[in-house]
């Protein structure tokens, strides 16, 4: 594991004292310009954060595990922050809950925040397609585990759920009930979840015989209600309106569903709907919504067990091998979808 950057490596670096480090720190004014822009350009090459939390690190280790997610607003990663929760308190440890709400300058700035903090450790949902925030934090040598991504391109754990299976599933699901035109509203095209899921969408309309074109997608910018609902009013403005619909949330799904029945239009006679998630609201729905369930609170409690194992290996000496765990979703039929064709 990575050593975390101290003062006395920003002071060795810059060739100045540990109190001048501080004081550059806490009392920039009192340091020549020169001076202080050496101890800054090192501590920027460094990666070095000040520990707020360094009084309780010199009495023992840090009692608090990082959670960040992309929408709190979303009942599926409450779920998630409950397995997560509920793990973390059986080890004696609590929870700070974040939420990046899908910008990678809020995921960093939070990221910074557990670093300054000095978490036990961190569970991650990254909404940033670069890589570049996991890559600076990682400099810190706090642990991490990515919830609900696979961890490509890493070598930490991750859980995370079948997400081009559970677009297969949905799409599997209309086309057995006898639909050849589909739109998929698909959210924000740079996460990972929204294009495995048109990935697995896609593979089942393959396994019919049916090509691409069978699936037009509508993309939104974010994967809210609201967002929903704009793609539904899109949806009934297309003079080929498709007969069924795929969300890449239940959320949206939600949206489409209102902005059909503000619009008159019946589901699922005129329009079958299916959403991802299975939150709660999808069976509370005016018209209980068919959707691919994931398992979040067992999502939130293995990723927190996997963090908690790979941190206590300096203390059982126990050793920790990253893994890789994937779930597997499930289709769970309600009304939205059943209308015969």
């Amino acid at each position: 594991m990575a050593q975390s950057v101290g003062i006395k490596d920003v002071a060795r670096a810059a060739g100045v004292s540990v109190g001048t480090v501080s004081n550059v720190i806490n009392r920039p004014d009192s340091v020549a310009t020169e001076t202080r822009a050496r101890v800054q350009s090192a501590i920027d090459r460094l990666g070095y954060v000040r520990s707020e939390s360094a009084r309780q690190l010199r009495a023992g280790r840090s009692r608090i595990m990082g959670l960040l997610v992309l929408d709190m607003g979303n009942p599926f990663f409450v779920d998630v922050a409950r397995g997560a929760e509920r793990a973390a308190r059986e080890d004696g440890l609590g929870v700070m809950v974040c939420n990046s709400a899908q910008s990678a300058g809020e995921e960093a700035e939070y990221l910074s925040l557990f670093a300054e903090q000095r978490v036990r450790g961190v569970l991650l949902t990254p909404t940033d397609a670069s890589g570049r925030n996991i890559a600076s934090f990682r400099r810190h040598g706090i642990p991490f585990v990515l919830v609900d991504r696979v961890a490509e391109g890493t070598t930490e754990c991750s859980v995370s759920v079948d997400d081009v299976a559970g677009g297969a599933l949905a799409v599997r699901h209309l086309v057995d009930a006898g639909h050849r035109s589909i739109a998929y509203v698909s959210g924000p095209p740079g996460l990972n979840q929204v294009r495995d899921r048109r990935t697995g969408a896609l593979n089942a309309l393959a396994e019919a015989g049916l090509g691409p074109e069978h699936l037009r997608e509508l993309p939104t910018e974010r994967l809210d209600v609201a967002a929903g609902r704009d793609a539904g009013a899109r949806l009934l403005g297309l003079a080929d309106r498709p007969t069924a619909v795929f969300c890449a949330n239940d959320l949206l799904a939600l949206g489409v569903l209102q902005a059909m029945y503000a619009a008159g239009v019946t589901v699922p006679d005129d329009l079958a709907i299916v959403g991802y998630d299975d939150i709660e609201f999808a069976a509370a729905a005016a018209v209980p919504l068919t959707s691919v369930r994931q398992p979040a609170v067992t999502m939130g409690a293995l990723a927190a067990e996997l963090l908690l194992e790979e941190t206590e290996v300096e203390i059982t000496g126990k050793r920790h091998e990253h893994r890789r765990v994937v779930l597997q979703p499930e289709l769970v039929v309600r009304r939205s979808s059943l209308a015969a064709r």
